[in-house]
């Protein structure tokens, strides 16, 4: 068994890289979703718009929580970073706790939970992405 101080092992460098895959799969289906939906109330936007929103507008808000743990793995994964064992299974932890529907949350969960109910591709993401993620 490692010590959880030890650096990244092989096993969750590539564990990682498959939760990272799947959370940027994921978080194309709800950029998707999202957009059809904004696009039913303010029109078609543009590539280059839709960017401009997701940067900026409250209304994309709640996706940059996904895109904020894609940066995160990254940043562990980027060959000048040396994680250590703990920091790469916190941060599948992370990833866990995160990525939850809360029917009667607020915020994310909330967001969350109605993208999933709406959108079968949002759900058929979410499903490969917990089976990545260990039980508590």
């Amino acid at each position: 068994m490692t010590s959880a101080a030890e650096p990244l092992s092989a096993q969750t460098r590539q564990h990682l890289h498959a939760v990272r895959d799947a959370l940027l799969r994921l978080h194309k289906v709800l950029l998707d979703d999202e957009r059809a939906a904004y696009e039913r109330i303010h029109g078609r936007v543009t590539p280059a718009r839709l960017l401009e929103l997701l940067l900026s507008d409250p209304w994309f808000a709640w996706l940059r929580t996904v895109s904020g743990l894609v940066v995160r793995i990254d940043e562990s994964l980027a060959p000048r970073s040396a994680p250590t064992e703990m920091e790469g299974r916190q941060l599948v932890r992370l990833v866990r706790e995160t990525i939850v529907p809360d029917e009667n949350g607020f915020g994310f969960g909330m967001k969350y939970h109605v993208a999933v109910q709406r959108e079968p591709a949002v759900l058929l993401a979410h499903c490969t992405l917990r089976k990545l993620l260990p039980a508590r």
